[in-house]
């Protein structure tokens, strides 16, 4: 079957959507209802309510860059299409240590959500090296990204947790937290670089 090499990046973008959609109802059945009826009910549930919402937020701060960086390219190609379905296949497994974490918060469920953190890492690096072949190193995704200097602490940071978590587990898991308050707030340089790119465009007009 031969694949263009140029595609429209709608269809990839609504299917990660969609994807990232189904993440996240899956994580929230593991929320089981109380069954008492005052606030003493809700205890036995808060690790499985902290998971959740730690790694809510990981698939939020994936869900908004991923948004941002296709808003800079202007197609994708095959490889590009096969290194976004690598990094759907890691944040696809999150309900499932997120679950293991809460209900055991034990040294290997520890680093193993981490071991995926840090292979969802990669393959964002994966997939954004793909779009930016795809897309010419002038593109407006190459020109904002530069160097991914909190892609790189973040790698290191995470290494670092999946191994002290068989030290301390709790120690492991605050460094999860960190990274993700690191990446609350989207990449500005691709905000930037697009509307500087547009602002420069309706100039030459």
């Amino acid at each position: 079957m031969v694949v263009s090499r140029a595609m429209g990046k709608t269809r990839l973008e609504a299917f990660s959507d969609g994807v990232l959609a189904i993440i996240i109802t899956i994580m929230v059945l593991e929320l089981k209802v109380p069954h008492g009826d005052d606030l003493t009910a809700l205890e036995p549930l808060l690790p499985v309510l902290l998971g959740y919402v730690v790694s809510f937020i990981y698939v939020g701060i994936y869900w908004n860059n991923h948004h941002h960086m296709l808003h800079a390219v202007r197609h994708v190609d095959g490889r590009s299409m096969w290194a976004n379905l690598h990094l759907l296949f890691w944040l696809s497994l999150l309900p499932f240590v997120t679950g293991w974490v809460a209900d055991n918060h034990a040294p290997l469920p520890t680093a193993l959500y981490g071991v995926v953190l840090l292979m969802a890492g990669i393959a964002w690096l994966l997939l954004k090296t793909a779009l930016i072949a795809a897309n010419g190193r002038s593109s407006e995704l190459a020109v904002a990204v530069g160097r991914d200097l909190k892609g790189t602490v973040s790698a290191v940071v995470y290494t670092l947790a999946i191994g002290l978590a068989f030290v301390r587990a709790w120690m492991a898991q605050v460094l999860y937290v960190s990274v993700a308050l690191m990446w609350l707030v989207p990449d500005p340089r691709i905000e930037r670089t697009v509307a500087a790119k547009k602002g420069k465009g309706s100039g030459e007009t």
